[in-house]
């Protein structure tokens, strides 16, 4: 079966992001949360920093009724990363009701900064989006109508 998934990466704070994110949807994760600690290590490469080995590898988190999944991880400017978020990804929802629609963008826009407010837009769904605390950037539309 296809699915669709989105795999976020940060700056040594994926754990606290997607507790926080758990909040928000509900649900619990995909399995345990991986930890680079339990990788082998690598041949050639040099051996992991220390202060990493506790950083999150890999964490997955099914959102909206398992319909779409959060994945992320850490990526450590130590294994060569540079992470900058832009403005090029958003996530997009598409909840069933505006309550829910409205619950969602609530949560996730608290503390982080709205970009458009929730509104009934010209195409007929009820649109917002929003940059969460994390940088990540969230659209929403949903179609029931008032």
């Amino acid at each position: 079966m296809a699915s669709v998934s989105t795999y976020l990466n940060f700056p040594r704070n994926t754990e606290e992001a997607f507790n926080f994110y758990k909040t928000v949807f509900g649900g619990a994760f995909s399995g345990e949360i991986s930890r680079f600690s339990s990788a082998p290590a690598q041949d050639g490469a040099p051996p992991m920093a220390e202060a990493d080995n506790n950083l999150v590898m890999h964490v997955a988190l099914p959102i909206l009724g398992g319909v779409h999944v959060l994945m992320g991880t850490d990526a450590p400017e130590t294994m060569g990363f540079n992470v900058k978020f832009g403005n090029n990804i958003y996530i997009n929802l598409e909840p069933d009701t505006r309550a829910e629609t409205k619950r969602l963008f609530d949560a996730l826009s608290s503390g982080g900064k709205v970009e458009m407010e929730l509104q009934d837009m010209f195409w007929g769904d009820y649109f917002g989006s929003c940059t969460d605390r994390f940088g990540v950037q969230w659209m929403f539309n949903c179609a029931e109508k008032a």
